[in-house]
């Protein structure tokens, strides 16, 4: 009876098994597979007027228009430390401006879908350089870093421009896993050259944010679930979930920074913002958008947004 009883709890404890590796390989694909369909996870959002491409912020047609017909835009591809071609929209201001701004779009999107942001950009005097993250555009890779594997293809394009163009003085510009990007590379040794970084309605860390999201999707608590997504996301992507800190990140940062957030927001919860800011050691200032759900700050109130933006950045870029 004993053996019988034993040889039962070992097939309860093996089908365990295999059911918490089938459901944690299954919230990979879900979160970091880019080919996996997302709609579940944009679904769950409750702010009703954030679709899948609003996580960078949604460009209109005429921005889009703008950026692939007018702004004279040429294709940059560099080489990623893990040997991934990465594409990049770079756009030279028509008035010979040493004013660089590199705008980072968010999770499941592109670089067209930050061309509003350019275009503001543009008409302050920066040169942009929009990248295609890897897994997005025209970029190679096989899946999302999250912002973390990002954060050194951000580092590599501030270099290429500091080696390319002399006295440039930059700025890192993120929206959502784009904000997570920039905060991430605000930890690692950037050039002098980089002035200033602005993240709009970025996460605490990845592990919160799927946190966060798998309670409202399943109503389930992370453990053991995302700690098996974890491991398989070492195995598939080589970083582990819980490596992907923004917040660790910006606790070593030295660059003044801007943090934006709405007060709706209900993808990346806005209880984030203030974790952010006060994480941060650097100089730093806090935008807080009344009734502005996901990535839609600068739509809800451009006029706030954009003053305060360029004020900020009128203290550090000259």
């Amino acid at each position: 009876m004993k053996e019988i009883i034993i040889i039962l709890l070992c097939i309860i404890l093996i089908a365990l098994i295999i059911a918490i590796f089938y459901v944690g390989n299954y919230l990979y694909n879900l979160g970091i597979n880019p080919k996996y369909p997302k709609d579940l996870i944009f679904k769950s959002n409750t702010d009703e007027e954030t679709k899948q491409n609003e996580t960078s912020g949604v460009s209109s047609i005429d921005s889009k228009t703008w950026l692939l017909k007018h702004s004279n835009y040429e294709d940059l591809f560099l080489k990623s430390k893990d040997n991934l071609k990465l594409h990049n929209y770079i756009i030279k201001n028509k008035n010979n401006s040493n004013k660089w701004v590199i705008a980072v779009h968010g999770y499941t999107s592109q670089g067209t879908y930050m061309a509003s942001y350019a275009q503001k950009f543009y008409d302050m005097g920066y040169n942009i350089i929009i990248p295609d993250l890897r897994g997005h555009g025209k970029s190679e890779g096989t899946y999302i870093g999250m912002g973390w594997h990002e954060r050194l293809d951000i580092v590599d394009l501030t270099n290429y421009i500091t080696n390319n163009y002399k006295g440039s003085q930059i700025v890192l510009f993120g929206v959502s896993m784009g904000a997570a990007t920039v905060m991430s590379a605000s930890g690692e040794n950037l050039p002098r050259n980089v002035k200033a970084i602005i993240e709009d309605c970025g996460y605490t860390s990845t592990w919160n944010q799927f946190a966060y999201q798998l309670k409202a999707l399943f109503k389930i608590p992370s453990f053991p679930l995302m700690h098996t997504a974890s491991i398989i996301c070492k195995f598939q992507a080589g970083y582990f979930i819980s490596e992907a800190s923004p917040i660790k990140q910006i606790k070593k940062s030295t660059t003044p920074t801007l943090f934006i957030h709405g007060d709706k927001d209900g993808f990346v919860p806005f209880f984030m913002l203030d974790k952010l800011y006060n994480a941060s050691p650097a100089e730093k200032e806090k935008l807080i958008i009344p009734d502005a759900a996901h990535a839609r700050a600068s739509y809800v109130n451009p006029k706030l947004y954009w003053e305060t933006v360029q004020k900020f950045l009128n203290k550090y870029i000259n």
